[in-house]
């Protein structure tokens, strides 16, 4: 009988190390219990399912007779999956980072039977290599040291332990001024690439939270340097192999500085977060590379990773038939073959070549146009070639899929798909979005609970605070595409839920996990963006609308005091503060719009705000004569004349009421940039 306990987990991670020699457990009480009753150390090994060096090590070590024969003699294995529990990963992750290395997956750590941390890595070989001992080696002599040495053991064990609480326990407030956005933008524009765009150095992520922000510092100042920084990085990623030009969709990042060789998993929030930045983009300049990357990226979201018609999954492996970037790669012989008399031009436009751009093979990639954009026709006249490239890929082994939804990861796609399909007036990306956010709000509660993953019927753990910001976001993102104020209300269910198990009483902000989560040794509390933005960074701006929105003053209090909580991080470490600093920025100057008519007569209107860049928006419809929030500064007012009216509200202060949409797109586009208009803040 198999000792190997993973069989019945729903993680298609998981799943992959079910029938491996390793007597894997799913983390949880009955793992600590036997590690507890066998007086034996606890090897935690964190992967994800997209995760190439993930695989390597898998085929390795866990898949080997010897290396699981020490594996489960001197230790009890546990295995999980960094998505379906970011609060266990972000724990030991943050203990690794505490010993002086640098983070990764796989993950590994050694933990005593009570699940404090002592040591750890992340990748180890098999046999020793790159100035690595070999991962046998390391088992016996941890377990060597765990039982015949345990002063080393304890004094590495009290140490993390301590400097883990004291991370979640320590505070750093502050009171931030509004100049800290342009200091921080002025810094973050130091750090770019000014030839490839995006930060400088390999490898390359997309860092949209902090691209994200530099583009809203351009907004509101108007300085050129600002947005061109942003549009080149844009331009680069768009055009680049971390792009999959005949799918669609963007990889998780590129291994060197041009963008050119990605890893090549692709992962539902880097193309949640990108569409929502190119979007911005492109309702600000009406790029047409903008256009058709978010129309494919959209296209390939709903061609290759819908679950069940309405939520998304989460990701695309990197690998198939046991090689990184197989199943995207071509040869200059295939390219012949398929395409025959237009192969040449093919190959010019995407740099095709007998030896290769990358391992000697090809990735398609247009870097050498990215900064001279191709005519309307010549776009036109590649479609056909690269159809016939798609579906001759589609015939080969595709890369494996890990269909589970995660909640946060698909509040993001949501409020993407939300927003995109308000500024393209496409109704189908609206009612996509709308459904997702029904799958999540009806499948993944239990007990009046949001839980954070769900796959084939199955529910597995409570949400994380990210699962509640971003779906919190989402609805609002929604309330405003569909003039639906039930999303209002939706969103202020997921701030609920938030202030009654998260929130820190004694320091502000709100946990990662809840306060009945179990089987955890500290609950981490973080403004830090990753690869995905944090809740307390999120939730500054849900809470300003939703204050905004409703009228409720207490929304304002707990937007306000996040600020504080987390401003003295500013001063620490400013590169993970994007969406932080964005949520700031809202809270100074929202731009408060109410549309008075019914939906008919204002669509016009409406067509207006959605076209222009308005992060710092917060929309609200209502019929003429139907009242506002108290305190609304719009209260009261009414159509002109009886013709659709706009009301743009700063602050208190309302400007005059206008019918004609040319002067709203004025008004807003003054309105957006406090700095040069002059308006004050808040």
């Amino acid at each position: 009988m198999s000792r190997n306990f993973l069989s019945q987990e729903t993680s298609p991670y998981l799943l992959q190390h079910k029938d491996n020699p390793v007597h894997w457990r799913p983390w949880g009480e009955a793992a600590l219990d036997a590690a507890r009753r066998e007086g034996k150390p606890i090897l935690l090994s964190v992967g994800y399912a997209a995760c190439h060096w993930c695989h390597v090590m898998a085929h390795e070590s866990f898949e080997d007779e010897d290396v699981a024969e020490v594996m489960n003699r001197l230790f009890v294995p546990i295995k999980v999956n960094r998505e379906e529990r970011p609060d266990i990963d972000a724990i030991y992750m943050s203990a690794l980072h505490l010993l002086g290395e640098q983070g990764g997956w796989p993950l590994t750590m050694f933990l005593t039977p009570d699940g404090e941390p002592f040591w750890g890595g992340t990748y180890f070989p098999k046999t020793p290599a790159y100035g690595r001992p070999g991962f046998i080696q390391v088992l016996e002599e941890v377990s060597r040291l765990f039982h015949q040495e345990p002063d080393k053991i304890e004094g590495n064990r009290a140490a993390l332990v301590k400097a883990l609480n004291e991370q979640s326990a320590t505070a750093y407030p502050g009171e931030p001024t509004p100049e800290v956005l342009d200091i921080v933008a002025d810094k973050f524009l130091s750090l770019m690439d000014p030839v490839h765009g995006g930060i400088r150095g390999a490898p390359k992520f997309p860092q949209v939270p902090l691209l994200t922000f530099v583009w809203r510092a351009h907004l509101r100042s108007g300085r050129a340097d600002l947005g061109e920084a942003v549009l080149k990085a844009l331009d680069h990623l768009c055009e680049g192999g971390i792009y999959d030009h005949l799918g669609g969709g963007f990889a998780r990042y590129s291994v060197d500085e041009r963008w050119l060789a990605p890893h090549f998993e692709k992962m539902l929030y880097d193309n949640a977060q990108l569409v929502r930045l190119l979007t911005s983009a492109w309702a600000e300049t009406r790029k047409p590379l903008y256009a058709r990357r978010i129309r494919e990226t959209i296209e390939w979201m709903f061609r290759e990773m819908l679950v069940e018609g309405a939520a998304f999954a989460a990701s695309l492996d990197a690998d198939s038939e046991g090689e990184e970037g197989r199943f995207y790669v071509w040869s200059e012989a295939e390219i012949d073959t398929a395409l025959g008399a237009d192969a040449a031009h093919f190959k010019s436009v995407y740099d095709i070549s007998t030896h290769g751009n990358w391992e000697e093979k090809n990735i398609l990639n247009r870097l050498a146009h990215a900064d001279e954009p191709f005519s309307e026709d010549d776009e036109k006249a590649l479609v056909p070639l690269r159809e016939t490239l798609l579906a001759l890929r589609a015939k080969r082994v595709r890369p494996s899929f890990d269909d589970k939804v995660l909640a946060d990861w698909n509040g993001l796609a949501i409020a993407a798909l939300a927003e995109a399909g308000a500024a393209f007036d496409d109704p189908l990306w609206i009612e996509a979005a709308a459904r997702a956010f029904a799958f999540v709000t009806t499948r993944m509660i239990d007990g009046n609970r949001l839980h954070h993953t769900w796959r084939e019927g199955k529910l597995q753990h409570r949400a994380m605070a990210d699962d509640l910001a971003n779906m919190a976001d989402a609805a609002l993102a929604l309330a405003e595409a569909t003039s639906n104020p039930s999303f209002v209300a939706e969103a202020e269910s997921f701030v609920a839920e938030l202030d009654a198990h998260y929130r820190d009483e004694r320091n502000g902000g709100y946990f990662f996990t809840a306060d009945d989560a179990g089987a955890l040794i500290t609950r981490t509390r973080s403004v830090a963006d990753n690869a995905t933005p944090a809740a307390n960074g999120i939730l500054i701006g849900v809470l300003t609308r939703l204050a905004l929105l409703t009228g409720k003053p207490d929304y304002l209090v707990r937007a306000d005091e996040l600020v504080r909580a987390f401003a003295g991080e500013l001063n620490r470490n400013i590169f993970p503060m994007g969406s932080y600093l964005s949520g700031l920025e809202t809270r100074l100057w929202p731009i408060q719009i109410v549309l008075v008519g019914s939906s008919e007569e204002t669509a016009t209107l409406r067509r207006t705000v959605f076209e222009l860049a308005l992060p710092s928006r917060a929309l609200a419809a209502i019929e003429d004569g139907a009242a506002l929030p108290e305190g609304h500064p719009a209260s009261g007012k009414r159509a002109v004349a009886g013709k659709p009216t706009a009301y743009v509200c700063l602050g208190q202060s309302c400007m005059p009421p206008i019918t004609d949409p040319a002067d709203l797109a004025a008004v807003l586009r003054q309105a957006r940039a406090p700095e040069l208009s002059g308006a004050p803040a808040p």
